[in-house]
């Protein structure tokens, strides 16, 4: 049997994520910019927060960063909605 605190917490980190991720999607779509994200490694140096990919000057980088995000978006979506999978060994 599964603990249930795992689900609770996984949910709840979820929807936290949800929303906060939706609401750069949003603003990305409505401004016509979009925030970069970047989970290398390498780019300790670089603040990727700052850099920001528009739509008419970089769409190709613009459109990427909106698949990522509405990706984070659906992600959070499914794991809200049907909680954390965890087989049982």
């Amino acid at each position: 049997m599964q603990f249930f605190l795992d689900q609770i917490v996984a949910r709840v980190v979820a929807i936290y994520l949800f929303f906060s991720c939706g609401s750069i999607l949003w603003r990305g779509l409505v401004e016509r910019k979009v925030r970069y994200y970047n989970g290398d490694i390498g780019g300790l140096l670089i603040d990727w927060s700052k850099v920001i990919a528009y739509r008419d000057a970089t769409p190709v980088r613009y459109w990427l960063m909106i698949f990522v995000w509405t990706f984070c978006v659906l992600g959070c979506a499914g794991v809200a909605i049907f909680g954390w999978f965890r087989p049982d060994n």
